[in-house]
């Protein structure tokens, strides 16, 4: 890979795009007294593993766009992974949004749902266009999954809301 001013334009969007989909989720994220209140599993990672899980995450989603980005081949691919990273971070935030603004483990269970698939189909739809991208996002999808099992145990444990 030829580094030149393109190169890093596109890894200086990219990692500005998924770092303000992180701060924005963070934002959301509010671990006061209705938080702390709550029920958690026993298995459940201690608070400050989050901010460095969701870290790693982030930075391994900005790399992998960058390389899609980059092997994309004409606009429809451009098209394509702009739809499919923005449905994404939409999602993401939302459930920040639902489960800690809202205090509503319950309805994020069902967002959640979305969340992981959007991940699946970033997976697919980056497939085809740099599998290196592709397995940079497999981190995202098995915490995603982690977390959804947390979120329905915590809900298990807690409701109704």
């Amino acid at each position: 890979m030829q580094i030149n001013f393109a190169t890093l334009k596109t890894f200086a969007i990219a990692f500005a795009l998924s770092y303000l989909t992180a701060g924005i989720g963070a934002g959301l994220t509010e671990l006061g007294p209705w938080y702390f209140s709550l029920k958690h599993p026993e298995w459940k990672p201690p608070d400050p593993y989050f901010g460095v899980i969701w870290s790693t995450i982030f930075t391994l989603c900005a790399i992998s766009g960058a390389l899609a980005w980059q092997s994309a081949q004409g606009p429809n691919d451009k098209k394509r992974i702009i739809l499919l990273f923005a449905t994404n971070a939409f999602l993401n935030i939302l459930w920040s949004a639902i489960y800690f603004k809202l205090q509503r483990p319950d309805y994020a269970v069902f967002e959640v749902v979305f969340l992981w698939l959007s991940i699946l189909f970033l997976v697919m739809g980056l497939w085809r266009i740099n599998k290196k991208a592709v397995l940079l996002l497999i981190p995202y999808w098995v915490w995603v999954s982690i977390a959804t099992v947390l979120n329905v145990a915590t809900v298990k444990l807690n409701g109704p809301f």
